[in-house]
């Protein structure tokens, strides 16, 4: 996630020979001659076998015949932090069906219970070698019902999750059972929900009202939703949630640990030929969002162009290259396409990437897809450029490199990236009361006010460790990494020296550095850092 412009960063360093060399064998080489050795010498091997191993979920629709009503459960949130300043960010009841993970039998047991259609999957998944039986178990400790099934358990859809990442897909088995009446319910945590009432919540949604999750749109809402264009004509691996938000992961020059970016894409169901509404900065009947992907997947993307309307509208949350190596396509593809993009992000793309219409951006403009309006939310922090996008009728928030599926993203400091413009874009978010994030690197997020609350608390507890290497006499970039980040792997310091500059300089802002500390000569020790790490520091 850094800019393009200093392309060491991922093509790797150059030796006094001119080969180029991986920037990994830079840290490992650097840090070897200082003493420290990776705490996972295997990790790349092991994070290339669970990639290729996909993880398997099992989700029931329970139905009633009589008003073909289906049974949701209330979701559990994640524990809530410790800290009180953080206790009054609480997301709201979020309704899904009910799920359980559906693990392989160990040897050569076989799975008890018989599931209607399972011969249909063997080319996908062989339902005998799994625990069904356990996954059933924990569903209906979750949504027991007096009343019994009316026959057996069927397959209704099996559902392969796009690459992601960092860790492997996890494909979801939906199974129908029937049961007698609607009576019954022993749990408070569940209730009856038509497919009419779902479609409602899902696309009419308020600020901190009830929601709904993505099994019952994936499982559900089809048979009521009419399909969109995208689905109709994608030939490439999606997810859409919330309706009308469409996740293309696509591979980019990203850092690990993700090797892809989410390409967002908005088809109007409604064509619009003119603008209507003077407050909309712009309209279009398609939206393509950080068109990021590498060379090699260029004729997937121009093939996705191609059958997009021709009023196309692209915006890009920053800069940086894997959110924005697509351009190039897109304005081949079609000369119509207008570029929406911050000032601070626009002067980092030449014309050669695009030379088409571009409008410049700063937050608070609004966007007309078909009927699907946006807002547009300033948002910088991981650059000075950065911003964010609000699908107002889903109140789901598309946040860019704010936040990420796994993790947190590393600030650029070389692009204007801060820590007191990120705590405020934070909190910014935090007062949206978003249903639902959107990362531009791995999955969505259900709990947004959480995860907000767990990267301040994060950066905070970061922010602290710093201080104290600092307090107990570290000097260099190199002696406050090493003992504030001892407990992660050596490959990851060279991103992670970012987030201490980042940090020492937010300290520096707020004056809790002791007076002895010089910023000179931290400085100048993170230039030599880098220096050594055959990385540029400058912007070209």
């Amino acid at each position: 996630n850094y800019d393009r412009n200093a392309p060491s960063h991922r093509r790797g360093a150059t030796t006094a020979s001119g080969v180029a060399r991986p920037i990994t064998a830079s840290v490992s080489r650097v840090f070897y001659r200082r003493g420290f050795r990776p705490l996972r010498s295997d990790l790349s091997a092991d994070c290339g076998v669970l990639a290729a191993m996909a993880l398997y979920k099992l989700v029931a629709v329970i139905k009633n015949p009589s008003d073909e009503d289906f049974l949701v459960v209330h979701q559990a949130p994640p524990p809530p932090l410790p800290e009180e300043e953080y206790r009054s960010f609480v997301d709201s009841d979020l309704w899904d069906l009910p799920s359980a993970p559906l693990n392989p039998l160990g040897g050569d047991r076989r799975s008890e219970t018989v599931v209607e259609g399972a011969c249909s999957l063997l080319d996908d998944l062989d339902l005998e070698k799994f625990d069904v039986d356990s996954a059933l178990d924990e569903i209906l400790s979750l949504s027991y019902l007096e009343s019994p099934l009316e026959g057996r358990w069927s397959v209704w859809k099996f559902v392969k999750e796009p690459e992601f990442g960092p860790g492997p897909p996890v494909n979801v088995l939906f199974i129908l059972g029937i049961v007698k009446s609607k009576e019954g319910i022993l749990k408070e945590s569940c209730q009856w929900l038509s497919k009419e009432s779902a479609w409602m919540l899902l696309q009419e949604v308020k600020a901190s009202a009830t929601r709904v999750g993505p099994f019952v749109f994936m499982g559900i809402v089809p048979d009521v939703a009419k399909a969109t264009n995208f689905s109709a004509t994608c030939a490439l691996h999606y997810q859409e949630y919330p309706p009308g938000i469409t996740l293309v992961p696509m591979k980019s020059r990203t850092r690990e640990p993700f090797h892809t970016t989410n390409l967002i894409v908005v088809v109007a169901d409604d064509a619009i030929n003119e603008q209507k509404d003077s407050s909309f900065v712009t309209y279009g009947n398609s939206l393509l969002v950080d068109p990021g992907c590498s060379s090699r997947f260029h004729p997937d993307l121009a093939d996705l162009v191609a059958k997009l309307p021709r009023k196309l509208v692209v915006f890009v949350t920053h800069h940086h290259y894997d959110h924005v190596d697509g351009l190039s396509v897109i304005q081949k593809c079609n000369p119509d396409a207008v570029l929406l993009a911050h000032e601070n992000t626009s002067r980092h793309i030449g014309r050669g990437e695009w030379s088409l219409c571009r409008t410049l951006i700063s937050g608070g403009e609004k966007i007309q897809i078909g009927d699907h309006r946006f807002e547009v939310i300033v948002a910088p922090g991981h650059t000075d450029g950065h911003l964010a996008l609000l699908h107002v009728s889903t109140n789901s928030l598309i946040v860019g490199d704010h936040c990420v599926g796994q993790g947190s993203a590393v600030l650029d400091v070389r692009a204007g990236g801060n820590l007191k413009d990120y705590f405020q874009t934070t909190y910014r978010f935090l007062d949206l009361s978003p249903h639902v994030l959107i990362p531009m690197h791995g999955r969505i997020n259900l709990w947004p006010k959480q995860m907000l609350c767990g990267y301040l608390k994060h950066r905070r507890d970061r922010e602290l460790s710093i201080l104290n290497a600092i307090e107990n006499g570290s000097k260099t970039l190199f002696d406050i990494i090493s003992k504030s980040y001892a407990d992660v792997d050596i490959k990851f310091w060279l991103p992670a020296s970012s987030n201490v500059r980042i940090h020492v300089d937010h300290l520096a802002y707020q004056e809790k550095l002791p007076k002895d500390f010089s910023m000179e000569d931290f400085i100048h020790s993170y230039e030599m850092f880098l220096e050594e790490m055959g990385v540029s520091n400058t912007e070209e």
